[in-house]
């Protein structure tokens, strides 16, 4: 039979990430290409415990019961102190979500913004996963230049004034996928253009807590005051991606319509797992986990980048983030990343080839390598092997 699609699925492709997982099964695969956190860094007795004092508890029935789809209260609570830590004060419940993991949040954010043909402005490259869900809503990515220090501010604002967009989308700390941070005197002068221009921006934060040096940088959302900001944020990376559970900060308009587009789609985020999460917070299990998760991942950011030092040929540049879990990798232009990834795998190793992650597709000689679920010896060995396998490519310098 010939199924009659809706047009929002014309074009539409798999997430590059989740297909290529369906070749990681074997085991000896060593993958720098998913996000996913360390093993040794689930803090699975702490879960364990918390689960079984909530099912032994008196809410323990309301706990597995239908909730309102804006949120578990004490973790909405809890949820308004814990994004004080990057500076977002003097809000309300009113203001704030909780979503099914930080994708969840740009989806319903999309769904509440987004008709056909809308145009959000993305930073060229950017996290794949929005420019997935973009194209469900038939909205158009349009890239914004890079710099070194992240997005480029003069094309960011000339392309607000030829585009009109409706959406600007961002990850300031750690970009997935350059791991680039946006310095507080870029996160005012893009605040500045927002209030200029009428323009929303997404603040995506899922990997700010995972900073390895230097100071934090406070959130564009804490600078706002008039609402031009939607701040999302996960516990995905910190505590565990399996609870599904991020908190949306946005002003209270933005937030109704956030409700009505989750109660079409899954009704609630699971009460369990918020209610997990929120005695995490509340019993101060949050500082101890991230003294204990972040010298892993700066560790094994360290072992990959001396690794790459190494193994690499010397034609290939890096970034070295200050936190997070991502290097970016730019090939010479005569090498083609796709291309090379089916040998690659048969080395058996992985990464995401970089063009997923371009607005307008290009970046065919550019690469991300995560760092987080390999371990030291298997980062080490995966590197040699892919700089073996660059250096016998024509065009290679040494």
């Amino acid at each position: 039979m010939e199924y009659q699609f809706s047009e929002r699925f014309r074009g539409l492709e798999a997430n590059a990430i989740r297909a290529i997982f369906k070749l990681l099964k074997s085991p000896d695969i060593i993958s720098f290409a998913g996000g996913m956190p360390a093993t040794e860094c689930l803090p699975v007795e702490t879960i364990k415990k918390i689960a079984d004092e909530l099912l032994s508890g008196p809410m323990a029935t309301s706990i597995l019961q239908y909730g309102p789809t804006e949120g578990y209260a004490p973790l909405l609570e809890s949820g308004i102190e814990h994004v004080k830590r990057v500076g977002i004060d003097g809000i309300d419940k009113e203001n704030i979500f909780i979503i099914n993991g930080g994708q969840q949040g740009l989806d319903l954010t999309y769904k509440a913004f987004i008709n056909p043909g809308d145009v959000v402005l993305v930073e060229n490259p950017t996290y794949l996963a929005t420019l997935h869900i973009l194209k469900t809503y038939q909205g158009k990515a349009i890239g914004v230049d890079s710099d070194a220090d992240g997005i480029n501010l003069a094309d960011l604002e000339a392309k607000i004034i030829a585009h009109r967009p409706k959406l600007i989308y961002l990850v300031p700390n750690f970009s997935n996928p350059t791991g680039k941070t946006l310095s507080l005197e870029k996160r005012k002068a893009i605040y500045d253009m927002l209030v200029k221009y009428g323009v929303v921006l997404v603040e995506d934060d899922p990997y700010g807590e995972l900073r390895f040096v230097g100071e934090k940088v406070q959130s564009i959302k804490s600078l706002d005051k008039t609402g031009h900001v939607i701040y999302v944020c996960s516990f995905s990376k910190l505590i565990s991606p399996a609870l599904r559970i991020g908190l949306l900060v946005a002003d209270k308009e933005i937030i109704k319509k956030v409700n009505l587009g989750k109660q079409a789609t899954d009704v609630q985020s699971v009460t369990l797992s918020q209610a997990i999460v929120d005695k995490f917070l509340r019993d101060g299990c949050l500082e101890p986990q991230l003294k204990k998760i972040i010298p892993i991942y700066g560790m094994k950011k360290a072992a990959m980048l001396e690794a790459i030092n190494i193994y690499f040929p010397a034609s290939a540049r890096c970034t070295n983030p200050q936190g997070g879990l991502f290097i970016w990798v730019e090939l010479p232009q005569t090498i083609d990343a796709v291309k090379l990834m089916p040998k690659a795998i048969e080395r058996k190793v992985a990464y995401v080839t970089g063009n997923a992650f371009f607005a307008d597709g290009r970046g065919q000689n550019t690469l991300r390598l995560n760092y987080s679920n390999a371990t030291v010896e298997q980062i080490e060995r995966g590197i040699k092997s892919l700089g073996d396998l660059l250096k016998e490519e024509p065009g290679i310098k040494e």
